[in-house]
């Protein structure tokens, strides 16, 4: 049994940052998919601002992502401090503000998880 945080860091700019983020859904979906895993998704920094576009039907990657939407989870602070924390919020996606309003990583560790960033 696995446990791993895929945490998505890389913002909406750049064919770079749309390959961290496929990469990313990929390395999540293959955790989920496999018995005995579990798997966190947060998006975190910059990469709050795929949720909204990801919630998008007519995305390219709406369905990837619909297969690891239910381990999704992003910071809250920087949800507001890139102005998606209302479609982060219709979406229902959980925010998380464990430390200084922003994902607890240390926790994370601390409960033997691997962190994977993209």
């Amino acid at each position: 049994m696995t446990n791993a945080a895929v945490v998505i860091l890389a913002g909406t700019d750049g064919h770079d940052n749309l390959g961290r983020l496929v990469n990313g859904l990929e390395t999540a979906k293959e955790f989920a998919e496999t018995e005995g895993d579990d798997v966190e998704l947060i998006f975190d920094g910059a990469g709050t601002q795929w949720i909204p576009e990801l919630e998008d039907e007519d995305s390219d990657y709406h369905e990837l992502y619909q297969t690891v939407r239910d381990s999704a989870s992003a910071c809250d602070f920087c949800a507001g401090a890139f102005g998606v924390e209302d479609a982060v919020s219709d979406a229902g996606v959980v925010t998380l503000d464990d430390h200084d309003g922003h994902p607890s990583i240390r926790s994370l560790v601390d409960d033997d998880y691997d962190i994977i960033t993209f």
